[in-house]
């Protein structure tokens, strides 16, 4: 199944293999897309579906260095060479909307201000990457560093993010994007509202589960209205203790934000699972109860081999299947993992910052 073509909603992918989103900090001046990154995208574009990198929706919502945003018409327009690149290949591409909240650093945000979260707590050891000669420098070395100490959001503050979220995705559909996915995971702004330990607000935006929804709903509610629900998707993790957020009863919290976003009607919801050793494991009935909830796509993310892939995909569970890491190294992977071939090993120490090394030239068997 894993070969095969899918229809997501309106959207034709040649097989169910998906990239996930994956950060690589190679964004030029102003945060904008490159023409290296539409080479190392395009080189992907046998993937089924591409997410792109995480994308800041707003400077307020950027937490590491040259990651591209989709705030600005030179960003924009940084986009289109890339979703042009992919197209010509007959890719698929969806822009991952991002906003970091408390995971980002005052040298980061407009006059060194507090980085902003539902409520004002440091996740202690959590770190971001920062570019070594000052935020201005193009793409190279970086450094992690503890993120600053948030401040708590105001409620038109909330309101304004929200429409940032919304103004992006129209930003995505301009670029040329065929759909775009709100980071609702691995510790980022929706994911502190939703989680119980991230999120001690008082107001309607806290306390309740229902309340501690109430973003998650107001932002992909606008995101659905201004460019339809079937171009939306929302990325969750529900067991990772990324970033410092989690949530003291997640299944309960997560398949009641799972009909949420039903109602909604969105595309899909992508699931990341913890990959690390000795993460916890996300049980089959927690996957059976999102199926019964959720009537949209279902994608899973998390250490898939081939055969995982398929198992999943046949119990029902799972519609498409997110390959991470594998994608950094093998551009042609989708050939590799149907013909058995051995996969290329990634640089690890090239993931973030710099030019081609370890970015686009990762050697092919098949163009």
């Amino acid at each position: 199944m894993l070969f095969q073509a899918y229809n997501l909603k309106n959207l034709s992918l040649k097989n169910r293999i998906v990239m996930p989103p994956m950060t690589r900090s190679r964004a030029g001046k102003g945060e904008t897309p490159t023409n290296l990154m539409a080479e190392y995208y395009a080189q992907r574009a046998s993937a089924g579906l591409i997410i792109s990198e995480g994308t800041p929706i707003s400077r307020q919502g950027r937490g590491y260095a040259w990651t591209p945003g989709i705030y600005t018409q030179e960003q924009i327009q940084g986009w289109k060479k890339v979703t042009n690149a992919v197209h010509a290949k007959g890719g698929k591409i969806f822009v991952q909307l991002w906003h970091v909240g408390r995971v980002s650093h005052t040298s980061l945000q407009d006059h060194e201000q507090a980085p902003v979260a539902p409520s004002a707590i440091v996740a202690e050891g959590v770190k971001v990457f920062l570019a070594k000669n000052g935020k201005d420098a193009t793409s190279g070395e970086g450094y992690m560093k503890q993120h600053s100490m948030p401040r708590e959001l105001t409620i038109p503050e909330i309101q304004q993010i929200v429409q940032d979220f919304e103004q992006a995705a129209r930003n995505a559909i301009a670029a040329g994007f065929d759909g775009v996915e709100l980071h609702g995971a691995n510790g980022y702004l929706i994911e502190q509202f939703i989680d119980s330990q991230t999120n001690h607000r008082t107001d309607k935006y806290g306390g309740s589960l229902e309340n501690r929804l109430r973003f998650l709903k107001e932002v992909t509610t606008a995101v659905a209205e201004a460019i339809g629900a079937d171009k939306v998707g929302v990325r969750q993790a529900p067991l990772t203790t990324l970033m410092g957020a989690m949530d003291d009863h997640p299944e309960e919290t997560y398949i009641a934000a799972a009909k949420i976003l039903n109602d909604i009607g969105i595309a899909y919801i992508h699931v990341a699972e913890a990959d690390w050793d000795n993460a916890p494991v996300m049980s089959v009935e927690f996957k059976k109860a999102y199926r019964h909830t959720f009537g949209g796509a279902m994608i899973y993310s998390g250490k898939y081999t081939v055969e995982r892939a398929e198992q999943a995909l046949q119990s029902g569970w799972a519609d498409l299947i997110g390959f991470g890491r594998p994608f950094i190294a093998n551009p042609d992977l989708p050939y590799r993992l149907q013909n058995g071939l051995p996969l290329n090993e990634p640089i690890r120490e090239k993931f973030f910052g710099g030019g081609a090394e370890g970015y686009t030239d990762y050697p092919k068997i098949k163009e």
